[in-house]
């Protein structure tokens, strides 16, 4: 299975190039989005993110939510959500949920630790139960905020990452591919001896310009990743 992903678009969806998203040849069979495709997480920001998400050309689109994605966490909008997502069939958002797709076993939670009193914040040990909610077969786990340690250093030197992901992880022996975002300046890869893929798919820098390409890999072969920078020309 072939993969592009995809994170922290902000609103700036329709400033990837098209190049990257076009899979004339269909060749890449799935696109995840790892949260923040807002800015301030309002209503009339995710219908057009979602509109674009749905017509992209790839056979499965998987998103999940961020911290900016405020309204898919906003008390009382749980049916309006449902609905804009039932409007959009070929979109499976995934919130503390999982699907099986061609045998491969997905997870999704948009939860991170806290962090300046954003969306789907969780303190401390509070987030352990969403982490032990993962099954233990996940063969692809998906969340807005990376692990302890691996892509989660802000410009500034803190260490965001989740200790408690990072230790449930360690429990996922099927695990092949983890995808996040959240950190902007932390974009790239890191592949483990034992053929594990933690990924940072964040699009934008941290000055929220559009700097780095959607990473494309095929499931189980490590050295197919391609992951860096583009050239987006300012207007």
């Amino acid at each position: 299975m072939k993969i592009l992903c995809i994170s922290d678009t902000h609103n700036k969806h329709k400033q990837i190039p098209e190049v990257y998203l076009e899979n004339a040849d269909n060749s890449i069979d799935m696109i995840i989005h790892s949260g923040d495709m807002t800015s301030r997480g309002y209503k009339n920001e995710i219908l057009p993110f979602l509109y674009w998400y749905n017509e992209l050309n790839f056979k499965h689109k998987i998103l999940i939510a961020g911290n900016h994605d405020f309204y898919f966490e906003q008390k009382g909008a749980e049916d309006d959500i449902a609905q804009m997502l039932a409007n959009r069939p070929n979109i499976t958002y995934l919130n503390d949920s999982g699907v099986e797709i061609d045998g491969i076993k997905i997870w999704g939670s948009p939860v991170q630790p806290w962090f300046h009193n954003w969306a789907f914040n969780r303190i401390d040990a509070d987030i352990k139960p969403h982490w032990d909610m993962i099954p233990l077969d996940t063969d692809i786990l998906i969340t807005h905020g990376p692990v302890k340690g691996y892509l989660d250093v802000t410009m500034r030197g803190d260490v965001t990452g989740c200790p408690f992901l990072l230790e449930r992880i360690a429990e996922l022996k099927n695990l092949k591919l983890h995808v996040c975002g959240h950190i902007h300046e932390a974009y790239g890869r890191v592949v483990f001896p034992d053929g594990q893929v933690f990924l940072n798919a964040s699009v934008l820098n941290h000055n929220y310009e559009m700097q780095n390409r959607p990473i494309t890999l095929e499931l189980g072969n490590n050295d197919s990743i391609d992951c860096g920078y583009i050239n987006v020309k300012k207007k």
